[in-house]
């Protein structure tokens, strides 16, 4: 299945827009893109998952890559994700704990720049 990557801009913040499936295959394309938006200087990034079909573990090693850049920059990292296999994924590797998870972006922006 195919990798769709679309950003946009809400309010202070960049939304990059996921769709497919971030597997092993696909992964190397999300990681450069949110390079690219670390480098080009986003600070407050939101990852909306709300169209990723599949998450193995590679995908979720480029997502705590991209929290650790921005942390090293004084950026925030949060992820949308209301599916429950989703969920779960983050569940099981106590990844929850580590990535703020809200249901939609809006809640995402509201929630501020709490890392």
């Amino acid at each position: 299945m195919e990798l769709s990557l679309t950003t946009r801009t809400v309010g202070e913040h960049t939304v990059l827009e996921v769709g497919g499936e971030v597997d092993v295959y696909t992964a190397p394309r999300l990681r450069e893109r949110l390079l690219e938006l670390i480098d080009g200087g986003a600070r407050q990034v939101v990852v909306d998952l709300g169209r990723v079909d599949f998450l193995d573990s590679t995908g979720l090693g480029v997502l705590v890559g991209a929290l650790k850049r921005l942390r090293t920059v004084g950026g925030t990292f949060a992820l949308v994700c209301d599916k429950e296999p989703l969920l779960k994924i983050f569940r099981i590797t106590a990844l929850d704990q580590v990535f703020p998870l809200h249901a939609t972006v809006d809640a995402a922006v509201a929630a501020g720049p709490a890392a």
